[in-house]
C-alpha cells in the first residue's frame, strides 16, 4: 500500500511470527495504557462532543478515533498475528473494568474495531507498517466500529444520518488511530524505547 521505504516501516522477517514473553508484556502494557485513554474519552471527551453534536448527533463519530488507537498501535509495535485484536480487546476489558456509561458493549467493540485493523496488517502479511497500512488499519477499524455502533445503538436514526456516522468515523480512525499513532510509533523507535521487538529492530536497520 505505500510506496515509501523508510526503514523503520518495512520487517523482513523476523522470520516468526510466535510471539515471546516480551511481546505479551509489551502489548498488555499498552493495552492497560490505552484502555485510560478510552476511559478518559468515553467519560470525559464523549459528554462534551455529545453536547456540542446536539444538532447533528453524527458528529460525535469525529472523536471515534479515540478507541480505535490500542489496536493500531499493538499492530505497528509488536508487528506478530494477532496483536492488533489483542490490544484493542484488552485495553476495552480493561475500559469496562474502570467503568463507563456504554457497559460492557466495549468489550464487543474493541473485538471488531481490533478485527478491523488485524484483517490490514494480515493483507500485507505483516510485512509493511507505513503510513499507508497504518491509515487503513485505522480506517477499517473505523468501519468496525460505525456499523457496530448503528446497530447497537443508532438503529432509530435516518439511514442518512448512520452512512454519515460509518464515513465520519472511518475518517476519524484514518486520523486519528492511523496517522497520528504511526507519527508516534516512529517518534518510540528513534529514541530506542522499542529494542528488543519488532519495530525496534526494523528502526535500527
Amino acid at each position: 500500500m505505500d510506496t515509501t521505504t523508510r526503514p523503520a516501516d518495512h520487517t523482513r522477517a523476523s522470520g516468526a511470527p510466535s510471539w515471546r514473553v516480551v511481546d505479551i508484556v509489551v502489548a498488555a502494557v499498552l493495552a492497560a495504557a490505552c484502555a485510560v485513554v478510552f476511559w478518559a474519552w468515553s467519560n470525559l471527551l464523549y459528554p462534551v462532543a455529545a453536547a456540542a453534536s446536539v444538532a447533528y448527533p453524527p458528529g460525535t463519530a469525529l472523536i471515534g478515533g479515540g478507541w480505535l488507537v490500542a489496536g493500531v498501535l499493538g499492530g505497528l509495535i509488536i508487528r506478530k498475528p494477532g496483536a492488533a485484536v489483542f490490544c484493542e480487546l484488552l485495553a476495552a476489558v480493561i475500559e469496562g473494568l474502570l467503568g463507563t456509561h456504554f457497559g460492557w458493549t466495549v468489550v464487543l467493540y474493541g473485538l471488531v474495531q481490533g478485527l478491523g485493523a488485524e484483517l490490514v496488517f494480515a493483507a500485507v502479511r505483516y510485512r509493511r507498517f507505513g503510513l499507508g497500512v497504518a491509515a487503513a488499519a485505522g480506517g477499517l477499524s473505523g468501519l468496525a466500529m460505525g456499523l457496530t455502533g448503528n446497530l447497537l445503538a443508532n438503529y432509530e436514526w435516518a439511514l442518512d444520518h448512520q452512512v454519515v456516522y460509518v464515513l465520519l468515523s472511518v475518517l476519524s480512525g484514518v486520523v486519528i488511530a492511523g496517522a497520528l499513532m504511526w507519527a508516534v510509533v516512529r517518534a518510540l523507535a528513534a529514541t530506542g524505547v522499542l529494542q528488543g521487538l519488532a519495530s525496534g529492530r526494523a528502526a535500527r536497520r
